[in-house]
């Protein structure tokens, strides 16, 4: 089964002199859609496609000689380089291409190591276009299965996640098997490989320590007695975990209450397969106490690629007073909030009073199963 993604014209994103940048966490299938993508251009543009991997391609734009750079480029309307963050100086090496070589048009997909290592930030400054895959969204599943069938399948994507191999995967166990390889080999490589953390083992109890307290608000202090860490390292790791797309770091809304809460943060996975991997829990939900975690992760991460793929600018927020007020997602986009309280079960639901009194022109909505893909879709 192919899943179209939703990048799967690139076209409309690859500009002449401009490197568009594809990131993402490993395993979401950037190499794929780089592939596919070049396979519909076929004999309609004049490309080359090398890989990261090859030390010849490695030594020469690590060298950052500008005639070689320019004779390996040259006569290529596009030059596409897979696993591009393999490659040292990669950012100065695609700058010459595109300072030097009229016309030319590159793309580079790479993983978190991009930005964890700068490697294209600087060098590339307003010479880049940059795009991020995640795992699959309920937004491109929507291509292959109705609202009807989505909505029958939502355990398997509170249980499983969204990763392409799980997605089509046929049997629970191989799903299981796929999630379990990709935390045990994949999930930590560029945080191991670029930063000087001593082994995966602390990472993982730190990743299960935060996995089981999605929606709750997170101590650093607290995380590191736990773990015999400091605070600052503690900071550090989480800041990897989500520059890695492994996390995501909600912070605390405020604007007009002294009684609202804004110094700590809620951390949720941005794939639930993932999280459950990390704890070692598949069970179905009949038999878990986690359910509203779960939902309230999904929803969540989903909404997130929602903003990203739809281009939707948002600050968002949790909000939550001493007195234990709390609405669980907060949306400021153009000038006004939209309230989100997300429940597995539907019912009704008002606002807190307070944030009533404090925010009289903001929205306020339930996200339940009932409409929850009005929301994510």
């Amino acid at each position: 089964m192919k899943i179209p993604r939703y990048y799967q014209n690139l076209t409309q994103y690859i500009k002449p002199n401009k490197v568009l940048a594809i990131f993402g966490p490993r395993q979401v299938g950037k190499t794929t859609l780089l592939k596919d993508y070049l396979m519909t251009i076929n004999k309609k543009i004049k490309y080359r496609l090398d890989s990261g991997d090859d030390i010849r391609i490695q030594e020469l734009i690590n060298s950052l000689n500008f005639p070689k750079i320019k004779e390996y480029a040259k006569g290529y309307e596009l030059v596409a380089i897979d696993e591009a963050q393999k490659i040292k100086n990669i950012g100065q090496g695609l700058k010459i291409m595109v300072d030097e070589i009229p016309g030319i048009k590159i793309i580079a997909t790479g993983s978190s190591s991009f930005e964890l290592s700068g490697q294209i930030g600087e060098p590339l400054t307003g010479r880049k276009i940059t795009l991020i895959l995640y795992p699959i969204s309920q937004i491109e599943l929507n291509n292959l299965y109705n609202n009807y069938d989505l909505k029958n399948r939502v355990e398997e994507y509170l249980i499983y996640g969204g990763y392409p191999e799980v997605i089509v995967s046929d049997t629970f166990e191989e799903k299981k098997r796929i999630l379990n390889e990709i935390v045990g080999s994949h999930l930590l490589k560029d945080i191991l490989e670029l930063e000087k953390v001593k082994g995966s083992k602390i990472l993982l109890d730190l990743l299960r320590l935060l996995a089981f307290q999605i929606g709750n608000e997170v101590s650093l202090s607290e995380l590191g007695k736990q773990l015999g860490l400091d605070y600052k390292t503690v900071a550090r790791y989480l800041d990897l975990f989500e520059k890695s797309f492994i996390i995501y770091n909600l912070r605390g809304f405020s604007r007009n209450l002294r009684k609202e809460i804004t110094k700590k943060s809620k951390y949720y996975f941005l794939d639930n397969g993932i999280r459950n991997a990390v704890i070692a829990n598949f069970n179905p939900l009949e038999l878990r106490d986690d359910i509203g975690r779960l939902w309230e992760n999904f929803i969540i991460s989903e909404r997130l690629k929602n903003q990203s793929y739809k281009r939707i600018y948002a600050n968002n927020y949790f909000w939550h007073t001493w007195d234990q007020k709390e609405i669980d997602f907060i949306e400021e986009k153009e000038g006004k909030l939209y309230a989100y309280e997300i429940k597995w079960k539907s019912g009704k639901i008002s606002p807190p009073r307070d944030w009533q009194a404090a925010y009289p022109n903001s929205k306020f909505s339930l996200i339940s199963r009932d409409n929850y893909l009005d929301f994510i879709l």
